[in-house]
């Protein structure tokens, strides 16, 4: 049995799954692999529910349940997927075999969850006003200070490494982000980076020591670009 629940409403969408999860763990407590539940029942005739997050993020996860669909469908175990978003063929191919579909859309101007990557942009252009308002944001957002420092820290030693390598394989970075970080660093002198990269060792502890917390010092080292 399958059933599909998606759409861009996330919170809407996961908690219908929750919903229906509490609903039929009444009946059916369980929990098991894809494998060995595709088949049929449980041991002793058991029932399973098995709730599939988001997995057609994953090409490789994606083309597996595509190939078990139909066994998911004719199975005594409850298989429910719950997509954020899905193409015209995929939802197409799951309806085919979905006991019951629901899909829960907010409305077409609903802003998508942060972005953390965007960080990387403003800093990589050395846009100061751009980053700090983007910094703001993500505190907002509720995104952790460790969270934001990480990855800010990534995208100074890929501009340090694109620097230092001449080539992609070299520097231990995809292409396309040794290329990217390559023009990146084009705004900074070497110097400066390396200046960057160790504060931001300090910072982060510092204010696990001796202060300021992580959020102040992140706000002051942005500041400083």
């Amino acid at each position: 049995m399958l059933y599909l629940i998606y759409g861009n409403d996330f919170e809407k969408a996961r908690g219908k799954a929750r919903e229906l999860i509490a609903d039929l763990q009444k009946r059916k407590p369980n929990a098991g692999k894809l494998d060995e539940l595709s088949g049929g029942q449980g041991l002793f005739e058991r029932k399973y529910i098995v709730f599939a997050d988001n997995v057609f993020r994953s090409a490789e996860a994606k083309e597996i349940v595509l190939k078990k669909l139909k066994s998911l469908a004719d199975s005594e175990n409850v298989f429910i997927f719950l997509e954020d978003e899905l193409g015209k063929a995929d939802l197409k191919e799951l309806e085919k075999f979905a006991k019951k579909v629901q899909k829960f859309s907010g409305a077409t101007n609903k802003e998508k969850p942060f972005n953390v990557f965007s960080l990387t942009e403003k800093l990589g252009r050395r846009d100061k006003r751009g980053l700090w308002i983007l910094y703001q944001k993500a505190l907002a957002e509720g995104l952790a200070p460790e969270e934001i420092h990480g990855i800010l820290f990534w995208q100074i030693k890929a501009m340090l490494a694109a620097v230092l390598a001449k080539t992609a394989e070299e520097s231990g970075l995809k292409p396309f982000v040794f290329q990217k970080s390559r023009v990146f660093a084009k705004n900074y002198s070497l110097a400066e980076l390396k200046n960057l990269s160790s504060k931001m060792v300090a910072v982060y502890h510092n204010s696990r020591r001796i202060g300021p917390d992580l959020d102040v010092a992140l706000e002051r080292l942005i500041l400083e670009i």
